[in-house]
């Protein structure tokens, strides 16, 4: 019934009055006979007013005759009346028409590109990568490979663990996740010299390898050396108290 209701929208309708000590008998032949007849409304017991479809308008004739009715039309809407009552602005209708080719024509395009999630890696940088890849402004949606552009980007850029492309409307999200930094591996089996982490004062040494660079009652800071490797590969350890 919707559908039907929307196309008389598109199609043209009309307002009715209908006058009759019928109206029920009225409203049961348009049944009958598939007559839509929507927005309804009593007035007193022998008027109703309701809309129905152009085409189907022509059809009361008939019921109208049955039940004794007088039919009158109130007023015309849809898209058809319209059209008709402004019929001599057409310059305004064709211009408007091409402004909505022209909307849909470039809903087929990006018109913008966002990156997300970068930290490290510029914007300017990696949206100056996607160009040369193909995901640029102006670029046809139907043109745009994501597969080989995500292929590319990661094969040239290291920095980049990984990468998803999202188009949404006009709108092309580019979703990236950096590469973590390896640690620095130290190897156990060399020695370095021993660093103070924190500010303090130096209460007890108890070196057993290497050489102190430190004595009891010393301030320290961040970053000083307490104990230095020995030069020949031997086992050290150097105790600290602050």
């Amino acid at each position: 019934m919707f559908v039907k209701i929307l196309l008389n929208y598109i199609l043209g309708y009309v307002k009715i009055r209908v006058e009759s000590v019928y109206i029920e008998r009225f409203i049961n032949i348009c049944i009958s006979k598939r007559i839509l007849l929507w927005n309804t409304r009593r007035e007193k017991s022998t008027i109703l007013h309701a809309n129905i479809g152009i085409r189907e308008y022509k059809k009361l004739r008939e019921v109208s005759r049955k039940t004794k009715s007088r039919v009158s039309l109130q007023a015309k809407r849809g898209i058809p009346f319209l059209l008709h009552r402004y019929r001599k602005r057409r310059m305004f209708f064709c211009f408007l028409l091409l402004i909505l080719v022209l909307l849909w024509i470039s809903s087929n395009f990006i018109w913008n590109v966002e990156v997300v999630g970068n930290v490290n890696i510029s914007e300017e940088e990696l949206i100056a990568a996607l160009e040369e890849e193909g995901l640029g402004i102006g670029i046809r949606q139907s043109n745009l490979d994501k597969t080989q552009i995500i292929n590319n980007i990661r094969l040239n850029m290291d920095d980049i663990a990984w990468i998803g492309i999202n188009v949404r409307g006009t709108n092309a999200i580019v979703q990236i996740r950096e590469t973590i930094p390896a640690p620095e591996i130290v190897r156990e089996d060399e020695y370095t010299d021993i660093v103070s982490d924190r500010e303090g004062i130096i209460t007890r040494i108890n070196v057993r390898n290497g050489t102190a660079n430190i004595e009891i009652g010393d301030i320290v800071r961040e970053g000083d050396v307490l104990v230095r490797r020995n030069n020949r590969r031997e086992i050290h350890r150097a105790e600290a108290c602050t």
